[in-house]
């Protein structure tokens, strides 16, 4: 069975309310699509960096979100992982503020999982990005996840 890591923002789509906004709405539709009728396709994953995300902010919102993480293996976030998250950065040219973002990568490319799913386009779905992506991972020795939006998972 094919292996998916759920970043913070998949979550994130499930749990929040229906946005006025057209293309966030449809995303978010997407998102449940896939939740209900394609993931037991997959053996999904979360990471420690995906938890403490869902969990930060309002309480209740918060909540919201780290149910849908409820019974899913969480991978750990060791050193090793700092480290060539540090260096993912560096390479990539990806600025401080997408230092989880860059552990989400890691972490998935780290536990040899076939799909990190993200809505996260700025930083992580972001094909500009992604062949410096791919060339630091197997510089460090590992291969580097399909990085792709529920959408695109919908008729794996």
């Amino acid at each position: 069975m094919q292996t998916v890591y759920l970043e913070t923002s998949v979550i994130g789509y499930l749990a929040s309310r229906r946005s006025s906004d057209l293309v966030v709405a449809a995303n978010q539709l997407l998102t449940f699509e896939w939740w209900t009728d394609h993931r037991s396709k997959f053996e999904l994953f979360a990471s420690q960096a995906t938890v403490d995300e869902c969990a930060a902010g309002d309480v209740v919102a918060a909540r919201e979100r780290l149910v849908f993480l409820d019974g899913l293996p969480i991978l750990l976030v060791d050193s090793q992982t700092l480290v060539l998250a540090e260096a993912l950065m560096k390479h990539v040219g990806l600025p401080e503020k997408a230092g989880v973002d860059a552990i989400h990568i890691v972490t998935a490319a780290q536990n040899k999982i076939d799909y990190l799913l993200t809505w996260n386009c700025k930083h992580i779905a972001n094909p500009s990005f992604r062949h410096r992506i791919d060339q630091v991972l197997s510089d460090y020795g590992f291969a580097s996840p399909v990085i792709c939006t529920p959408q695109e998972l919908l008729n794996v």
